[in-house]
């Protein structure tokens, strides 16, 4: 009865029924006859006129577009789009989240999306986790591309503005979301047209975000934030640094045991939060000479010791960061467990590190632009998401975004044998249960992946595997470089790899070894690239046995007949150990710890059982993993100790499990309580952010007259505020502060000086502002005629952008200190968001005034040629 009404409410599989009967059988039809097409280009440049000039919509011509698409994958580089890669590629078109299986073709998927999308010549992005995978997939996919006649961008952190504009101004554009965001960033700041790299017209179009939880979920935590170099001393963090670590770390109060804290400060590993306790803070007063620890002057010293504590206590060296052999401190990212270079913790909290660990310590910076991915990524016209795990985080991305998650059904079967946690007393215990699976398995001959949650846990793995006699590779943030190349073979008999979460990203694990993959790094070896097409064709003729091998291989420098029969024999030797292992199991995953992310968990398991072959996974996990510890029922713990269990005994049990997966829930619930608290205070920058750089794109892009239409705008709105505040229409003109009005007036405008201020006494309220609305005016005509109106436009655009830059800068300081310190007006029983939104808007407003009344004063008061005279 229940699977038969989960069939009737199955919503997911009646969408994928619907798309393969309005688009897959459609294009199924077109199929023999779209490869009589002998120039693929022109057809879909027939598509594109279509689109473009005869007003057709995407929806209309996606069947003949999506034929297109994949008779050129066919043709280009020999991969022809499965039906249910189809479906893909209709569900990210339509701005939805597709979930797909490890080794499903992703990124042959995104062609699909990407080439129906660019027919409307406003461009589209594929947005990806790093460098790397967005050069892959742009040169993979490139060849495709090119035989549609679309041109295809690619954006690396080391190009300049000149090769990004470029690059966004293709068809279709492989971006990393840091270098995306940043360059959004960077428009926003520019000074000139020239300096603009996405497009002007429709800079942000339609993307498909490729590990859309990833990006979207894991990295939303962390704004996107450009910064300048603040005025501070660094050497305070040094003095710091050495003085909490004279402080005891005490134990929270617990009620029933200890009423009151204990030691000097207690940490709460939960939320990677430090409290003081009133010994802690009468000793800090003490070392520190000084009265009050929490007054006014020393506020700044209770930050810097909170974050030193907390860098102490809570960010680990090889777990959180590394430090590199130049001594730069590298976060490590906690989801893929990829180095993130050229990210800094905020607030003072990266220099507490640096100053933990004793290296040079950068300069504080002071935030000049900054974004959530969230509110970014909404920006976009339509923007689509593609990855392997997210049907477990769909309200999230249908509360944030708007998009729902159609989880595509897998080309062939998924065989893979998932067995239950093994669930040991102490992580000695687990440790010695891993190694003795893992020379089981390699004693059969079976690939195995271990996956370790941080450097530290992978480095002692190593040594324990070492002791053991195993072979093996070693993957985390210190050898990423060689990820592809590890990656490649982690699939051949007996091979066992240590990996941290990033295992495999962009590169699948095969059965028996990628040869393909390790034929093309012998073809780079020797200066070629692997996507150019002769090298393509080459490759893909010595993969399929076609017997053109050694033709094709001739029309490639240093590519010898030696060097194709190598080729053929290491394919022969690949597809034999792919025997092999398929008959002794296929590739078993060891997970050796509970990530705080099911989804982390699953990208793991997911590497083993691609394209329905043979795999099997199990976890193993101890009560002293960081995840059982702070989240994990104590119950359980009690119950091993009454039975008497030592830790060569594994409980294997339904509630164990369970238990652990309540604690992951927990975890989750608390991370998108923390993204979504983010939002919520980024909302309410939102709305300021869209006014401030749509005024500032105006006039950087502006005609003149839209320019000379701002600034005066500008100037009656400044002299408008003067005169609510001094000539209030509602009052008696007796107690008008004409005084002020005038010291006001003419310190941002001297031509008013000869203006009769007193005679406003005897005009009717709204007469007397008319009167001065026209002074202003004049003043404004005098000041055109004196400078030329293009010169008054090129000093009004150069003046606007100026102040607006340094105005807003000084307000993102200003909210970021409001941030800080809003969470304590809850302790006057007023809520902080509340409270928050009420003086963010306040804020904002005296920005505009004061930025308004500086505009009038530079326009009026500035000397072209000389100095101006503000």
């Amino acid at each position: 009865m229940f699977r038969v009404l989960t069939k009737m409410f199955d919503t997911n599989q009646r969408d994928v029924q619907r798309i393969i009967k309005n688009v897959v059988q459609p294009v199924n039809a077109l199929e023999d006859e779209t490869k009589k097409v002998e120039d693929l280009a022109a057809a879909y440049g027939a598509l594109k006129v279509r689109v473009q000039e005869g007003g057709e919509r995407l929806d209309d011509v996606i069947v003949e577009a999506f034929a297109l698409i994949r008779e050129a994958g066919r043709r280009s580089i020999g991969k022809r789009h499965y039906d249910v890669q189809l479906v893909g590629g209709a569900a990210l078109h339509a701005g939805r989240i597709a979930e797909m299986r490890t080794g499903e073709g992703k990124t042959l998927v995104a062609t699909l999306a990407l080439c129906l999308n660019a027919l409307s010549g406003k461009g589209a992005h594929l947005v990806t986790v790093n460098d790397y995978l967005a050069r892959v997939g742009a040169e993979e996919m490139g060849l495709l591309f090119r035989t549609l006649g679309l041109t295809v961008g690619l954006i690396q952190r080391d190009m300049t503005p000149q090769q990004r504009q470029v690059a966004y101004g293709c068809d279709i554009t492989y971006v990393t979301n840091s270098e995306l965001g940043f360059d959004y960033l960077r428009d926003n700041m520019a000074q000139d047209p020239g300096q603009l790299v996405l497009r002007a017209d429709t800079p942000l179009n339609f993307s498909i975000v490729d590990e859309v939880d990833s990006i979207l979920i894991d990295e939303a935590r962390t704004p996107l934030i450009i910064s300048g170099a603040a005025e501070k001393a660094t050497d305070q963090y040094f003095v710091i640094a050495k003085l909490v670590r004279r402080l005891n770390r005490g134990e929270p109060a617990e009620p029933g045991k200890r009423e009151e804290p204990t030691g000097d400060y207690t940490i709460d590993e939960k939320s990677k939060g430090v409290h003081l306790t009133e010994q802690g803070i009468t000793r800090l007063e003490k070392l520190l000479s000084i009265d009050d620890l929490y007054s006014l002057e020393n506020m700044e010293k209770a930050h810097m010791i909170t974050q030193a504590l907390r860098a102490k206590d809570l960010y680990h060296k090889d777990t959180d960061y590394i430090v590199s052999p130049e001594g730069e401190v590298i976060i490590i990212d906690e989801f893929t467990g990829r180095s993130m270079a050229g990210r800094r913790y905020g607030e003072g909290l990266h220099q507490a590190i640096e100053a933990k660990e004793g290296v040079k310590i950068e300069n504080e910076n002071q935030t000049l632009a900054t974004i959530t991915y969230q509110n970014f990524f909404r920006l976009y016209n339509k923007f689509s998401g593609m990855t392997g795990t997210a049907k477990t985080e769909e309200k999230e991305f249908l509360d944030i975004y708007g998009s729902d998650v159609l989880v595509i059904p897998t080309n062939l079967p998924v065989i893979r044998q998932d067995s239950e946690d093994l669930i040991y007393r102490t992580v000695a215990g687990k440790y010695a249960a891993v190694v003795k699976e893992t020379v089981d398995m390699y004693a059969t001959g079976r690939p195995v992946l271990i996956g370790t949650v941080s450097i530290d846990s992978s480095e002692l793995l190593s040594r324990l595997l070492h002791q053991a006699n195993i072979p093996h590779n070693v993957l985390n943030a210190k050898y990423e470089a060689q990820e592809a190349s590890i990656v490649a073979q982690a699939g051949r008999s007996g091979q066992v790899t240590i990996a941290t979460n990033m295992a495999g990203r962009g590169t699948d694990i095969m059965l028996g070894g990628n040869a393909e993959f390790m034929l093309g790094e012998r073809l780079e070896a020797m200066g070629l690239s692997r996507y150019d097409q002769n090298v393509e064709n080459f490759v893909k003729s010595v993969m399929r046995r076609d017997g053109n091998a050694q033709a094709l291989g001739a029309l490639l420098p240093g590519v010898t007949p030696q060097f194709v029969a190598e080729a053929e024999a290491a394919r022969d030797h690949a597809e034999a150990d792919r025997a092999k292992v398929r008959a002794a199991g296929g590739l078993h995953i060891v997970g050796t710890e509970r990530h705080e992310s099911r989804r982390i968990d699953n990208q793991l398991r997911g590497r083993a059982g691609r394209q329905g072959d043979p795999g099997s996974s199990r976890f193993y996990v101890s009560f002293e993993d960081e995840l059982m510890r702070l989240f994990a029922n104590d119950r359980v713990v009690a119950m091993m100790d009454r039975l008497g269990m030592d830790d060569s005994q594994p409980i294997e049990a339904r509630m164990v499990t369970g238990a652990i997966e309540k604690a992951q829930a927990r975890v989750e619930d608390r991370n998108f309580s923390t993204r979504k608290q983010l939002l919520e205070f980024d909302n309410v920058m939102s709305k300021q952010r869209e006014t401030i750089y749509a005024q500032r794109r105006e006039v950087l892009l502006g005609a003149d007259a839209d320019v000379e239409e701002s600034t005066e705008g500008m100037i009656v709105n400044s002299v408008d505020a003067q005169l609510a505040e001094h000539l209030p229409l509602e009052a008696d003109p007796e107690a008008w502060d004409i005084d002020a009005l005038r010291a006001a007036l003419t310190d941002a405008i001297p031509a008013l000086e000869t203006f009769d201020f007193e005679g406003l006494r005897t005009l009717a309220p709204a007469e007397a502002h008319r009167r001065v609305i026209e002074a202003v005016a004049d003043a404004f005509d005098a000041r055109k005629e004196e400078l030329g109106p293009e010169l008054l436009n090129g000093v009004s655009r150069y003046v606007l952008l100026q102040v607006v830059d340094q105005h807003w800068k000084e307000h993102l300081h200003g909210m970021d200190v409001l941030r800080q310190g809003i969470g304590l007006r809850s302790y006057g029983q007023r809520d902080p968001f509340s409270e928050y939104k009420f003086e963010a808007t306040n804020m904002f407003n005296e920005m505009i005034d004061n930025l308004q009344t500086e505009v009038t004063k530079y326009i009026f008061r500035m000397q072209v040629g000389g100095e101006a005279a503000v």
